[in-house]
């Protein structure tokens, strides 16, 4: 692929995509002001919110930690937030680590013996559990001991150290990587799933009162529905636009405000950026509609294979831009009409009929 041709599909450069779903330096700085401290407070996820009340309300009339919890579902949703959540209406404290920091054994014990009755360990990309690992894990989740090996050969045995009944609140975004011995050893299973533009609104008014920026409806309106259905993203715009309506429109975001910084961002009307529609364009332009596998997208986009997977293509799939087939990705007729592309004409009859 010339450079040329690349440039077409991916536009100028961009040093941080401002819809990317991860977490950066600069949300983590606001994460302590805006993340809600009360159930109450937690706008969306309705049915999960209700199911773990549910659970802690019997789990503290039982006098007895809450079961282990697994949060699964697309990055920025609330899945850290609902497990502090978890600890604060559980009274108990909250040790926060991540699957990646995790190396060996050893790298849990410390945590482990030092918890108390009742708090919440909370493993974050926990399917990035080395296998090692996630085997001692297996009996501090269901007996609270682990198994310590005490030399070798003739001479090894295995002692067990007691640990006080903790909960693991396991949080991925990738549930399908996680082996089934350690998802069987969570009782309690929920799913988080993309907001609602109206739900994300309402994070995005009570987000800019936290954060003393005047905001009216119709500019909460606009950065909610180019949010792509998450919170963080939600809230990365609103910084965006604060900044903008700083520097250009006296402070306070409007819709027209809110439609002018986004533009600049390169976030469209539907919530894509610059790679969302180099990926459809590659799909559209290059492969003829698809199917392609993920691995010659990637190529042809200089990007990692599965930063695509896990960044760009699920909102493409929950919107119904892109398919995925056994073969590979196919574009959709929304694909090719939010490009302005005419299809091809053997694949007319196969994408409108």
């Amino acid at each position: 692929m010339s450079d040329d041709a690349r440039k077409r599909l991916l536009g100028p450069e961009s040093v941080e995509r401002a819809i990317d779903p991860h977490e950066t330096i600069e949300d983590e700085l606001y994460t302590v002001s805006l993340r809600p401290r009360t159930f109450e407070e937690y706008v969306g996820q309705d049915r999960v919110v209700e199911n773990l009340r549910i659970a802690i309300a019997a789990a503290k009339r039982r006098d007895e930690p809450l079961e282990h919890v697994l949060f699964y579902g697309p990055p920025g949703l609330g899945k850290t937030t609902l497990a502090g959540l978890i600890a604060r209406e559980m009274n108990a404290n909250f040790r926060p680590t991540s699957g990646p920091t995790l190396e060996k054994p050893k790298d849990l014990v410390g945590i482990l013996t030092s918890l108390e009755s009742g708090d919440i360990l909370f493993i974050d990309e926990v399917h990035r559990l080395g296998s090692v690992v996630e085997e001692f894990l297996y009996p501090a989740m269901e007996e609270f001991q682990i198994d310590f090996l005490v030399d070798r050969g003739a001479y090894a045995k295995t002692l067990k150290l007691p640990l006080k009944r903790f909960t693991l609140v396991g949080a991925t975004t990738r549930a399908g990587m996680l082996s089934a011995p350690l998802r069987e050893r969570f009782g309690i299973v929920q799913h988080l799933d993309y907001y609602a533009a109206d739900a994300l609104e309402r994070i995005v008014a009570r987000s800019a009162n936290m954060l003393g920026v005047p905001i009216d409806a119709e500019g909460a309106r606009t950065i909610a529905k180019r949010s792509r259905g998450t919170p963080r993203v939600a809230n990365r715009l609103l910084r965006r636009v604060r900044d903008y309506a700083e520097v250009k429109a006296g402070g306070e975001i409007t819709a027209s405000v809110a439609d002018d910084a986004l533009a600049r961002e390169g976030v469209d009307d539907a919530g894509l950026d610059r790679l969302d529609r180099a990926f459809l364009r590659t799909i559209v332009e290059q492969y003829n509609g698809g199917p392609v596998g993920i691995a010659s997208i990637a190529a042809t986009l200089s990007e990692d294979a599965e930063t695509l997977e896990d960044v760009v293509e699920p909102y493409l799939l929950k919107e119904h831009y892109v398919r995925r087939t056994a073969s590979g990705r196919k574009a959709t007729p929304q694909a090719y009409r939010i490009l302005g592309v005419t299809p091809p004409r053997e694949a007319q009859a196969e994408l409108f009929s």
